[in-house]
């Protein structure tokens, strides 16, 4: 019994010996400190007394962006001629045109907030931000990792759809 005493002694001698600081004798500790800062000069500091809310006018700001024109943007509405469509039939890999550009659009049935995850490969402006999708009547909601909808495509085809962005740029995917 006082064998194990003993070894359990030693044991936290050692295991205590191994927490010491030691010092790294061969660095040259001279030239491995750096200098001390040198103090910087502080501006002046301005007081004075605030205009009161909209006193100071409108132009200090820029000026509000207009409502977009009838036929820009995204439309909530799908046209007439357009394709039923499901869920099941959006999943998986989709070649995307948006703008002159391409890229690859994946969307998956697993739940992400009210839609489903999706995501870009490749895309540039807002389809870099997408995050989930829904299918509302005819359509299919892209929608950026908030939940704002940044797209909106219709079926036209068997195997392609067509719409536009929030900003109104032509979007079209197809397999």
């Amino acid at each position: 019994m006082k064998l194990k005493y003993a070894a359990t002694g030693v044991a936290i001698v050692l295991s205590l010996a191994g927490c010491q600081r030691t010092s790294y004798s061969g660095l040259d500790q001279q030239n491995s400190a750096l200098p001390p800062l040198q103090a910087q000069p502080v501006p002046s500091v301005q007081s004075g007394q605030l205009p009161p809310p909209g006193a100071a006018g409108d132009s200090q700001f820029p000026a509000a962006p207009a409502a977009a024109a009838p036929g820009t943007g995204m439309s909530d509405a799908a046209p007439a001629t357009a394709m039923d469509v499901t869920k099941e039939s959006m999943v998986g890999n989709w070649k995307v045109s948006n703008g002159g550009a391409s890229c690859d659009m994946f969307l998956t049935l697993t739940n992400l907030g009210s839609g489903s995850r999706g995501g870009t490969r490749g895309c540039a402006g807002e389809l870099t931000q997408m995050g989930s999708w829904e299918v509302s009547g005819k359509q299919v909601v892209l929608k950026d990792r908030n939940g704002n909808a940044i797209g909106r495509v219709y079926k036209s085809a068997d195997a392609r759809f067509d719409g536009s962005t929030s900003s109104g740029q032509p979007l079209s995917l197809s397999r």
